[in-house]
């Protein structure tokens, strides 16, 4: 299924681009926000787009293609968003009057399924298990080998909030010194059995929790927020809105912690002093919305 952009008018507005204005899309996917601020800034200006996944970064360069024109600069880049002042500074590019994160990852990404194409993300997919945005880092196949159970265990109880986070560590390391667990339909399986039956009363899928925290601890996201975060001063200019959507507790208090600094040391104005959050219809025509929490801030640092 294509990815459908969360609190897609809620992100345009808080960010509200203008014509002539350099906005950076850190999450570019599929291109989902791109095209929205695009539209907004009227065919001039410039975007930059940045995906992790070299995949995504490909589909957003044909997707954002015919907004190109002579006063409409576009450029996607394969990168993280945690690397941002490094990129800014090799394709020679100014601090940004705009920023947008989406934290959580598309739909398309989710839903590829293949050898090929799945990154074994999905727990419904029988798909690698590797986990990971980009190609470079260790797939979750390999650090589980390497994890002790203590480890693992403290991962699934950290990144997932898992209550359960004993039980399916020791099932996980029980499971690979019998064999491998090489795919992301085997881990699933591997947890399901270790989690008491009715896990959740069924309103959500025993493997959910334990595959947001690998994925979390495999790509570095909390350390990757944190660092971007910090670094704001070096990627967006004075009067620049930065606009956050999260979808982890973990997340959520980075950003929030982050913005309240900023406010409380006179360097931002909070545009959202309560986190903006779907609505129910949203929430019903594209359930991964459920947990999105948005928040934005005006950095008012000196020009």
């Amino acid at each position: 299924m294509p990815h459908i952009p969360v609190l897609l008018h809620e992100v345009v507005e808080a960010l509200d681009p203008k014509p002539g204005e350099f906005i950076i899309d850190g999450t570019v996917d599929g291109g989902g926000y791109a095209r929205a601020i695009l539209d907004r800034m009227q065919g001039k200006g410039r975007l930059l787009g940045v995906d992790w996944d070299s995949a995504m970064a490909e589909k957003a360069e044909a997707v954002l293609d015919s907004y190109r024109n002579q006063a409409m600069g576009i450029q996607i880049v394969c990168g993280n968003f945690g690397e941002l002042p490094e990129i800014l500074a090799r394709e020679k590019l100014g601090r940004a009057d705009g920023l947008v994160l989406d934290l959580g990852f598309s739909s398309e990404q989710l839903e590829a399924a293949g050898w090929r194409t799945g990154r074994g993300f999905s727990f419904e997919n029988d798909e690698p298990l590797l986990m990971t945005y980009s190609d470079e880092m260790p797939p979750v196949r390999e650090l589980l080998k390497k994890l002790n159970e203590r480890e693992i265990e403290e991962i699934i109880r950290t990144f997932g909030e898992e209550r359960f986070a004993r039980r399916i560590a020791r099932a996980i390391k029980e499971r690979l010194r019998k064999g491998t667990i090489a795919t992301s339909r085997e881990f699933s399986e591997t947890i399901r059995r270790a989690v008491p039956a009715g896990y959740e009363r069924g309103r959500i899928h025993p493997s959910t929790r334990t595959f947001m925290a690998f994925r979390i601890y495999a790509n570095h996201e909390l350390e990757n927020l944190q660092e971007t975060i910090g670094a704001l001063p070096s990627v967006v200019r004075f009067g620049a809105r930065v606009v956050v959507v999260s979808f982890h507790s973990l997340e959520d208090r980075i950003v929030k912690r982050g913005f309240s600094e900023c406010a409380k040391k006179g360097e931002a104005l909070l545009l959202t002093k309560k986190p903006i959050i779907p609505t129910r219809d949203e929430i019903r025509e594209n359930p991964r919305s459920r947990s999105a929490k948005l928040r934005a801030i005006l950095l008012n640092l000196k020009p």
